[in-house]
């Protein structure tokens, strides 16, 4: 008899503006080549999710059923939604329609690896990238041998989870990206941007982010041609406006050179426009010139604070001169610019909040995103912090679930019992922020079913998100 080879492949992810399962992209290529058959089950392109996993799994019959899990929550405390008790509702509808063992991963996953395992109901769970674990797991499964030793697999074992380390993968040494598993032109026109990577794996030093613990510390670098290789094989699909998906484009700032100038070398600037997100340092004139030359249109820095006080408290690394020189090199060149705060960390009062507003109001930047609250994610120095001083946290929504998988945040209470207000008052009525004062209504600026966003896409708008907000205020503004 033959053996069955199917891995079924199912897209979780159905928040709006839809965004491409990426992951599933990458990792359907890795079992195509090693001999197995991808087939995708993408419930965010369903009218009907719960019908559509009903129909693709009667009567199929498959070694392995992998579910990407990319977000776990929208990390927004003004809402504090989580998306766990969804993914583990489908999940057991998948469990009720099919023998197949069930995997999960994906960054979202990887972030609390153990818990999300046990809250969703799978039987196995892949930490980290997906490309060599999977393959692994299916080929010792289709052979009957033990997997205990996967490197990355999270597994039951003697009624206690078991978490293998993972081990990075080498993304010089992965397929070509053909990018030709998901419908990317399908999300391109409901997402309104496509998506690529040109690193994987984060060695920053911010005491909140969780990019190290989900994607490794170790940064480990695509070869440029291949990044030009993946957008190419994404404008031949119709999608021309791109957001890399890297923790911070320009770190190391050797690779982000080298991948524009094999753009240019392309002469695919005048092809493609294209988003990242950006630290504030290094950024020189000679990269913004090369990014505009390569296509790129707007950047997001990740500012966090002017504060001296608070950068240091995050863990940051820069000055808030260096945002400022950011900020003028993007005028400059004419890069639109987006600067992110996280404003209510460890040791923030109104006047360091105050502070940072102001300065950030005379940068000038096109807009700024005020995330007030910081999420709390297992494996931080934030973590530790907080549970070393047993600190209460701030659970908004009403799931009611101790530990950090659901939606956690740590608000200094130096800011006193009305943050939002203290915010907001600093803010005023400029419309250069984002921010969600909760006396001011229509002001919501997440990004999760925002429907001011879907209707912008629906009519042609194109870009991140951030940047169609901007350009839908002002041509109202216009008017």
């Amino acid at each position: 008899m033959k053996k069955n080879l199917k891995i079924i492949l199912v897209n979780t992810n159905l928040m709006k503006p839809l965004i491409a399962p990426i992951g599933l992209d990458y990792v359907a290529e890795a079992v195509e080549a090693a001999g197995f058959e991808p087939v995708l089950v993408d419930l965010a392109l369903e009218d009907n999710p719960d019908g559509a996993i009903e129909s693709a799994f009667r009567g199929e019959n498959s070694l392995l059923v992998g579910v990407t899990v990319r977000n776990i929550d929208d990390c927004y405390m003004a809402s504090g939604e989580c998306f766990l008790p969804e993914i583990r509702s489908r999940i057991k509808k998948i469990r009720a329609a099919t023998n197949s063992p069930i995997l999960v991963g994906g960054v979202g996953y990887s972030i609390d690896p153990a818990a999300a395992l046990e809250d969703i109901g799978a039987d196995y769970g892949i930490r980290g990238d997906g490309e060599t674990a999977l393959i692994e797991l299916a080929r010792r499964l289709s052979t009957g041998e033990d997997v205990s030793s996967i490197p990355g697999l999270v597994f039951h074992s003697d009624g206690q989870i078991i978490e293998n380390p993972p081990l990075p993968a080498k993304l010089n040494e992965l397929m070509p990206r053909r990018r030709s598993f998901v419908n990317n032109l399908a999300y391109f026109k409901l997402g309104g941007q496509g998506s690529i990577e040109t690193k994987r794996g984060c060695d920053g030093k911010c005491r909140y982010c969780a990019d190290p613990v989900a994607k490794g510390r170790t940064v480990r670098l695509m070869p440029p041609a291949g990044v030009a290789d993946e957008i190419e094989a994404l404008l031949n699909q119709g999608v021309d406006v791109l957001h890399l998906c890297d923790s911070e484009f320009n770190l190391p700032p050797a690779h982000a050179l080298e991948v524009c100038e094999e753009l240019i070398r392309r002469k695919m600037g005048d092809k493609i426009r294209w988003y990242a997100y950006l630290a504030p340092a290094p950024f020189s004139r000679g990269l913004a010139e090369s990014m505009l030359a390569a296509g790129c249109v707007g950047i997001n820095f990740g500012a966090d604070s002017t504060h001296p006080s608070i950068l240091q408290s995050l863990g940051r690394n820069f000055t808030a001169e260096d945002i400022r020189t950011a900020v003028d090199e993007c005028r400059r060149t004419g890069i639109k610019v987006m600067l992110d705060l996280l404003i209510g960390g460890p040791g923030e009062t109104p006047e360091t909040a105050r502070h940072t507003i102001e300065t950030v109001k005379d940068m000038n930047p096109d807009r700024v995103g005020i995330s007030l609250g910081v999420r709390v994610f297992a494996e931080t120095p934030l973590s530790e912090w907080t549970k070393s001083r047993k600190i209460e946290l701030h659970r908004p929504g009403s799931h009611g679930r101790e530990g950090l998988l659901y939606p956690v945040f740590y608000i200094s209470p130096e800011l006193g019992s009305k943050p939002e207000e203290v915010v907001g008052d600093f803010v005023q009525d400029d419309p250069r922020f984002f921010f969600a004062d909760p006396r001011k209504k229509g002001r919501n600026y997440n990004y999760n079913d925002n429907q001011i966003l879907v209707d912008a896409i629906a009519r042609g708008y194109r870009g991140a998100y951030w940047d169609i907000l901007r350009r839908l205020a002002e041509e109202s503004t216009e008017k």
